[in-house]
């Protein structure tokens, strides 16, 4: 694997593909513990599959942006290393499955020559930035929030602050009010705004979050200026790192921290940080993200549309005019959102000669073009058409989102795919008129933890399973009245009952008539289901869950043959405990070799964060020693004071927690990045000292 390495012209991606390499090496050797190993790979982007030897790769595009160069060679990347597909998700990032543990580092250098990376697309890190994906050209928007966007995705990447939190941080930014990027959901959403002054700045939410528990997001700031963007994010991300828990993964996101210390007291704690973050002011360069290079054609061959009214269905609801006249942006409606490595090929070429040079991938899976002339509609709907890319409906109610599920995640309990295939056949055969309606959302997930984002879905359902008798069978559990008001506004989805899956086709045909037939003129869904209220549905769809009626083939789950076996494996997605006061140890020496290197090269909040890393894995390695298992890093400095200095047993100038704490009480200057790192040199070297007495005694 040398050839790699000195074809990279960056030092610091090579150096990372350098290391996941001797990592893997001395995994396979037996040096480093399995959860230490799948703590590290989960942060490069390598996610363990349902199936046993492979791995599921997640490439991490910032703002679901990529480029025609950039999609062909992720699709021979695909074909090279994986399975010839490619899967896009709700967070715009493309997966590719069934790929070696060993391949990986080749496969991240191959990408990394087309500026395409792997890093902190897992693990408890800061996961892709995600945006509207109609930024730069959505006739609402007061203003592009795709440099804003970039600017995150570039300040964090491998920022010590979020390298191994208690979880994933997610953060996304809306393009206007109708907040399509979902703002309420996430740790951190934002939305544009102009202040009276024509300044830029944005609304600011806080502490949102779906998975098994949907909690919707707190409005902290009406306005907040472009240039404290960064700086605001720095000082949450820091927060939560210090105070998150550690231990209980099913509490380990920010929106249960700002449950257990209060709204006010994690933004007071915040506050706090601001004078240890590196930058106070962070203005934003909104050139990082020019427009697509246009075609050069201009005219464009006469073309005869086979089906005209399925072409007007298709302008209709996939087309529409950009704040740049003269051109129109083209949804395209990914089934599954899956894309075979060869379709992917052809579509280039399909649209190559129309668009501009970028796509963006969608929420919902799909993909959106850019700067397409009027002209050229016809030609492009024909050559989408031809690869069955032309269906009308998108972001409709047609438009199903769902994850993998049983097909390639640990953590599935039944089908989410072949399901929502079904439901959409089910819309296009019995409900066409409804392919107009961009309003009601269905989403599925493969289990609770809304991968496919079940919990905002106007029709929602997530993989479970049922007893019946000595036998279990495949089920949904069924999510209504959720989805986006606006504004930062949106609405968790209510549980309403669970039924088998083979049913969720009947689920839907109920909802959806009683719907039609008890709504009122212009009434909206939300408002239809709140007068109906939900034990009315609980009534309505209570004959679906009746066991005493099931055939065998409700056994069997959607897209198999062999009857139903609930098999869920060990979930990756926010990475693990670890607990070896050995590998602890290790850790310790790894982040001060950090913290010398980046003080090395002038980075002096870096050396200092790395530093206090150093003093908390080394703390924490004692405490383990003792059989204290801290939960969060905060717990580790009180504990520590308890267990260690105020027994005399480790000797410190005052408290272990006046020593740490120095980090947000001091500029990030030189002086002090000196002295700190030198504390945190001589408390490692403290903490061996006294774990040698303990096992020679």
């Amino acid at each position: 694997m040398q050839s790699f390495r000195t074809e990279l012209e960056n030092p610091i991606v090579e150096q990372d593909i350098i290391d996941l390499e001797k990592k893997i090496r001395a995994f396979r050797e037996g040096k480093i513990h399995d959860e230490k190993f799948r703590s590290l790979r989960l942060a490069r982007g390598v996610y363990g599959q349902r199936q046993p030897g492979v791995q599921m790769v997640r490439i991490k595009l910032p703002f679901g942006k990529v480029t025609f160069k950039q999609l062909l060679k992720i699709a021979d990347i695909s074909d090279e290393y994986g399975s010839g597909n490619l899967h896009l998700t709700t967070r715009q990032d493309i997966q590719i499955h069934y790929v070696s543990l060993d391949r990986t580092p080749q496969l991240w250098a191959e990408l990394e020559r087309d500026d395409i990376t792997l890093r902190e697309a897992c693990g408890n890190t800061v996961r892709n930035i995600t945006s509207s994906p109609t930024a730069g050209i959505d006739p609402k928007e007061p203003f592009d929030v795709s440099p804003y966007a970039d600017a995150m995705f570039r300040y964090f990447l491998r920022n010590p602050i979020c390298q191994e939190m208690g979880r994933k941080f997610k953060i996304a930014f809306s393009a206007n009010d109708d907040d399509t990027a979902f703002s309420y959901i996430h740790d951190l959403g934002f939305i544009p705004k102009l202040n009276e002054k024509g300044e830029r700045g944005f609304k600011v939410m806080l502490a949102g979050g779906l998975g098994a528990q949907p909690i919707l997001a707190n409005q902290v700031e009406d306005f907040l200026p472009e240039d404290q963007l960064i700086p605001y994010a720095e000082a949450i991300i820091r927060v939560f790192d210090r105070y998150g828990e550690r231990n209980n993964r099913n509490k380990a996101r920010l929106k249960y921290l700002v449950q257990k210390l209060g709204l006010e007291e994690v933004l007071r704690l915040a506050k706090e940080e601001r004078t240890a973050i590196k930058v106070k002011t962070y203005p934003i360069n909104r050139e990082t993200v020019p427009a697509p290079a246009l075609p050069e054609t201009t005219e464009y061959p006469a073309v005869e549309i086979a089906n005209p009214f399925r072409y007007e269905q298709w302008l209709a609801t996939n087309v529409f005019e950009q704040k740049q006249e003269g051109f129109h942006g083209v949804y395209i409606k990914v089934p599954v959102g899956d894309i075979p490595t060869d379709v992917a090929r052809k579509l280039v070429d399909a649209i190559r000669p129309y668009v501009g040079d970028e796509i963006r991938i969608t929420q919902n899976q799909g993909l959106l073009l850019k700067y397409v002339r009027k002209e050229a509609l016809p030609a492009l709907y024909e050559g989408l058409h031809a690869l069955d890319f032309a269906a009308p409906g998108f972001d409709s109610i047609a438009d199903v989102t769902t994850c993998p599920g049983t097909d390639t995640c640990n953590l599935g309990i039944s089908n989410s795919m072949t399901m929502a295939r079904v439901l959409e056949d089910v819309i296009y055969n019995e409900y066409e008129d409804l392919i107009y309606n961009r309003e009601i959302k269905i989403k599925i997930s493969g289990c609770m933890n809304s991968c496919g984002q079940h919990g905002l879905a106007h029709i929602g359902f997530h993989g479970s399973s049922l007893k019946a008798g000595a036998k279990v069978l495949p089920s949904v559990q069924v999510m209504l009245g959720g989805g986006t008001v606006g504004n930062g506004e949106g609405r968790a989805a209510e549980r309403v009952i669970k039924v088998p899956s083979k049913r969720a086709t009947d689920v839907l045909r109920l909802v959806l008539n009683d719907y039609k037939s008890q709504s009122e003129q212009d009434e909206t869904y939300h408002a239809y289901y709140d007068r109906q209220g939900k034990d009315y549905f609980y009534r309505m769809l209570k004959p679906l869950a009746d066991l005493t009626t099931l055939t065998e083939d409700e056994f069997v789950d959607w897209g198999h043959q062999e009857t139903y076996v609930s098999a869920i494996g060990v979930g990756e997605c926010a990475g693990v405990v670890i607990d070896l006061v050995a590998t602890l140890l290790f850790e310790s020496d790894e982040k001060l070799g950090w913290a010398n290197g980046s003080y090395d090269k002038g980075y002096w909040s870096d050396a200092i964060y790395h530093s206090y890393n150093t003093m908390i894995s080394a703390a924490k390695a004692l405490l383990l020693d003792k059989g204290i298992n801290a939960s969060t890093q905060s717990g580790i400095i009180k504990e520590f004071d308890n267990t260690y200095v105020a027994t005399g047993e480790v000797a410190l100038e005052g408290t272990f927690n006046d020593l740490v704490l120095q980090i947000n009480k001091n500029e990030p200057s030189e002086a002090f990045a000196t002295a700190y790192k030198q504390q945190a040199t001589d408390f490692l070297q403290t903490v061996k000292d006294k774990r040698e007495a303990v096992l020679q005694s």
